[in-house]
Parts: C-alpha cells; structure tokens; sequence
C-alpha cells in the first residue's frame, strides 16, 4: 500500500514510486491520479513517455478509462533529465519501453529533490520481467502492484497474456492483441499456445 511520503525540510531529497502490474491493471489511472494530485497542490509538475506510445494520442498519457494528462514523448530516457530541470514532480508512464539508462535518470532526479513516479509493465507476454521495472522496482523507495480482473476465472489478473501470434517483445495493442489473466489462465493458456 502506497503511503504519503512525510514532508521534513531539511532532507532535501526527492523519492521513486513505482506503480507496476499487468495491462488493464489501472497503472496508469493511479499515474494520472497522483500527478494532478501534485497539480493542484500548485506543484510544478512534468510528465513524459517513451516517443514510440502513441496508441491514443501523440502527446497525452492516456488511460484505459480515457482519463488524460498533457504529456512530453521523449525517445530516449536521457532527454528527461534535461526536460525536468526545475520540477516537483516528475511522471513517466511505460517506463519498460524505455533503456535501461532510466534507472540513472530516476535515481538522479530523486538526489535532486524531485518526486518521481514511474509506471511500467513488470512482466512482458512471456511472463518475464520487462526492461528495466525490476531495477526501478529494487530502487524505489515505493512500489505499488496493481492488478487487473482475469478475463477467464474473475480472479486476480497479473499476467499480460498475448492473443496475437506475434514474437517481438514490443507489440503496442489493446484487448484485441492483450488479455489480463491470472497465474492459472495464464498457464494454461500457455500449454495450450505451446501445443499448436
């Protein structure tokens, strides 16, 4: 459970929150939630995603429920650091598209004094963990796991089951290509994908 942090003025440090689970989990509803949170408190807040997101739109981060928030694609995980010099708040959504070097930039912020929140996929289709979410994960000082309904059994959903039969790792979609499932639908779903 993600608590608020304290406010003391004299650590002059920021922190990491990572928000991560399955697609259809609401990662990025609680994304959007606390970053206007920040934004009516008159805090002077960034958010970026990855260049290559532009499912909804070329320049919003977008939920699932169509809740929006004015966003800055990036391509690369270093513009962020030069984007958000002078922020409170900083917000990244998809963070597991980007490299690896968004470990550095989130960490760095966080030594500046700047709130970050990351949201990301933890597991990829194959049920491994995607890009750099663990490390994000290991570094955080919060992570909040949010979990979708399983589409088969209604139970708990943490997997991203791929319907589409398409290998690369990256495959931008929605319920036509995606499903949440839980641990035993996703298992059997993989028996049976592995049985073709």
């Amino acid at each position: 459970m993600f608590l608020e942090n304290t406010v003391n003025h004299k650590e002059q440090f920021g922190w990491i929150e990572v928000i991560c689970g399955s697609m259809f989990s609401g990662k990025t509803e609680e994304l959007i939630r606390r970053l206007k949170r920040a934004q009516f408190a008159k805090q002077k807040v960034e958010i970026f995603k990855p260049a290559i997101d532009t499912r909804y739109h070329d320049e919003m981060v977008v939920s699932h429920d169509s809740n929006e928030i004015r966003s800055t694609p990036v391509p690369a995980a270093a513009n962020i650091s030069i984007l958000a010099q002078g922020c409170d708040v900083v917000g990244i959504d998809e963070a597991q598209f980007f490299d690896d070097e968004i470990v550095t930039v989130c960490n760095d912020l966080a030594n500046q004094g700047i709130r970050v929140i990351v949201a990301g996929l933890d597991m990829d289709f194959k049920g491994n963990p995607f890009g750099p979410m663990p490390a994000l994960m290991a570094t955080a000082e919060y992570v909040t796991k949010v979990h979708a309904v399983c589409t088969r059994t209604g139970n708990l959903a943490h997997f991203s089951f791929r319907k589409a039969d398409n290998d690369k790792l990256v495959m931008l979609g929605e319920t036509e290509e995606y499903e949440p499932l839980s641990r035993a639908a996703y298992y059997h779903a993989m028996k049976k994908d592995q049985g073709k």
